[in-house]
């Protein structure tokens, strides 16, 4: 297949589809509705939890698949039910906690499941966990006692890069670590899955290659996705590693630079 005519569309959403605002625009929801009307497969991949997507369903029409906390859960956009999880073991969250505290003592942590979280009392909550409901705060005993798809560290102060290359140094051997904001939030998930490893299984199903997949990101975590994919896209706002990574570039998230490229793929 030729960029002109791919069988998947994958797209990360916050910073690549969703506006600053928030938001997605008329005319991004009016472009991803082209692509499944042109008979290709479309996949949000995301570092959202499900509890995340449910606006996100809505703004879509429940088309398509989602692909959400970096790969460790696929979830059905059609009826809001997650299809399958991969999970970090209790004993590997401990060790890997356990680590990251003797490198770092101003860390604080939270747990996802495929349902709910869990958090420390000193966490900082953002405003869409602060927001939900299912969110409890525990003490490190019970942090540790159960298996999550995705185990988060925030620092007060720290920046994002120095952060996560200290991370994989310490825990790169248990965890897969990322992160996807411009605050110290690190983001792990088990080891070797990504939203690389989740597409690629996806489009496995689906007898679907890479050089079919057109990719769209803007942050460190959507670098596995956006070089396994045969084509990528760094929006313009996109960390400075997308932009040196991808084959291609549009528009900011906020000028519907996604849009801009369905509209010529998908006329």
């Amino acid at each position: 297949m030729t960029e002109s005519s791919p069988r998947v569309i994958a797209t990360d959403l916050d910073g690549t589809i969703v506006r600053s605002d928030g938001t997605i625009s008329a005319r991004t929801v009016g472009a991803l509705a082209r692509v499944e009307r042109a008979g290709a497969m479309l996949v949000m991949v995301t570092g959202r939890p499900p509890r995340w997507m449910t606006e996100i369903a809505a703004a879509v029409e429940h088309h398509g698949v989602a692909i959400c906390a970096n790969g460790a859960v696929v979830y059905d956009l059609h009826t809001e039910t997650v299809l399958r999880a991969q999970e970090i073991a209790p004993e590997v969250i401990a060790e890997a906690v356990e680590r990251l505290r003797a490198i770092a003592p101003e860390l604080r942590f939270a747990v996802e499941y495929p349902h709910g979280f869990v958090f420390e009392a000193r966490y900082d909550l953002g405003r869409w966990d602060a927001e939900a409901l299912g969110g409890r705060p525990v003490d490190g005993e019970e942090l540790v006692s159960r298996g999550g798809t995705k185990l988060l560290a925030f620092h007060p102060s720290a920046a994002p890069d120095p952060l996560a290359e200290k991370a994989e140094k310490a825990v790169g051997d248990l965890v897969t670590v990322t992160h996807s904001s411009g605050r110290g939030l690190l983001e792990m998930s088990a080891q070797g899955v990504t939203k690389a490893s989740a597409l690629a299984a996806l489009c496995a199903e689906h007898r679907i290659l890479a050089s079919d997949v057109v990719a769209f990101g803007d942050m460190p975590n959507d670098l596995p996705m956006l070089t396994w994919a045969g084509t990528s896209y760094g929006v313009a706002n996109a960390h400075p590693l997308v932009l040196a990574a991808v084959t291609h570039t549009t528009s900011r998230n906020d000028d519907d630079g996604v849009a801009e490229v369905l509209e010529r793929l998908f006329p």
